[in-house]
């Protein structure tokens, strides 16, 4: 299930002082592999310093380009992220899992879309905007994007590119919270920010879409402003690249053991674990190639449905109240509840 394939890095690009753009050679007999729509993520996996890591990153690329590229904005105290930015070079392989996600665009037009993207939650913005734009000569993109400065802005020259391209088609609203520019809002994403662009600049627009890309906090400010200017909430989208810690309190309460049957590439594993812990950490104790990449409840690599018993998350953002109706969980964020518990990895 955990379909990796060594790819080798065609370019790193230098994006910013601490930020770059790696695209990756795809073979062609992978092609169809690595398809993707826009919105979607990759997962990496690569030894650093003999420690496996895994991580999500969104591609910036639009699907309409030929090519995987991602961008990676090198965090202080990130181990991938800052080995990424100062040590990978073109040539390099690393291990790379194809194209999932649901935080994507559907490319029938014409629409309005307007985004909301902070620091790197620009990455799948990149690829939305561009699809937006070439999928419909009718379509028409907005974007607020909030950075520190200018030289802090990931994809800024591809943003002026298209700015300069599809004039009359795509608006951009820059704001920078340690930089005062012209035409450029000061501080940052901000409830009276969301208003200034439904009730001010973009009034007349009616918008068939939102999209928001960035940190937990900012995305429920946005999401909260615009549920209060009578957006329906079937128009907001949204990918979460941080999220904040939630304490377990639920193993707290747990006690017993789970006989656990995981259904995973057309073959069964058995096991028992200890309900205080999580399925995946007790699916991956096991040696079982299970899908997964943050770990934290911010992407879905590692979605799973229940087919008997039963089991909670300690947290979700992903999965719609429907989902989990028909089943399906985070088993990283899940605890079982029940003596037994079937998952099935294959039937996602």
């Amino acid at each position: 299930m955990s379909d990796f394939h060594a790819l080798k890095i065609a370019s790193v690009d230098q994006l910013t002082p601490n930020a770059v753009a790696l695209t990756f050679e795809i073979p062609e007999n992978l092609k169809p592999s690595f398809s993707f729509k826009a919105g979607q993520y990759i997962t990496l996996k690569h030894q650093v310093n003999g420690q496996e890591l895994r991580r999500a990153y969104s591609i910036s690329s639009p699907p309409s380009s030929g090519k995987l590229t991602v961008g990676i904005k090198k965090m202080p105290s990130g181990t991938f992220s800052v080995y990424a930015n100062e040590k990978l070079s073109a040539g390099d392989v690393l291990d790379v899992m194809p194209p999932e996600g649901r935080f994507v665009f559907d490319a029938t037009g014409p629409k309005n879309i307007a985004a909301f993207a902070a620091g790197s939650g620009i990455t799948p913005i990149m690829s939305i905007a561009e699809t937006v734009l070439e999928s419909h000569p009718e379509n028409t993109m907005v974007l607020v994007f909030g950075n520190q400065s200018p030289e802090e802005t990931m994809y800024f020259k591809e943003i002026q590119a298209l700015k300069e391209k599809y004039t009359e088609r795509f608006f951009i609203q820059y704001i920078y919270s340690r930089s005062n520019v012209p035409e450029a809002l000061f501080g940052r994403i901000e409830k009276s920010t969301v208003n200034f662009v439904l009730k001010n600049k973009f009034k007349e627009t009616t918008f068939d879409g939102y999209y928001l890309c960035g940190p937990e906090e900012m995305i429920h400010m946005v999401t909260d402003t615009l549920k209060s200017n009578s957006i329906a909430e079937d128009k907001i989208h949204f990918e979460l690249f941080t999220s904040s810690d939630t304490e377990d309190t639920m193993a707290e309460d747990l006690e017993g053991m789970t006989q656990v049957e995981v259904l995973l590439d057309d073959e069964t594993f058995s096991f028992v674990m200890d309900r205080k812990q999580l399925v995946l950490d007790a699916v991956l104790k096991q040696k079982i190639d299970a899908p997964y990449s943050c770990q934290g409840g911010v992407c879905s690599s590692c979605i799973a449905r229940i087919t008997e018993g039963k089991a909670e998350m300690v947290k979700n953002q992903i999965l719609t109240p429907g989902e989990i109706e028909e089943g399906l969980i985070l088993t990283c964020q899940a605890h079982p509840l029940t003596p037994t518990l079937k998952v099935d990895y294959d039937d996602v």
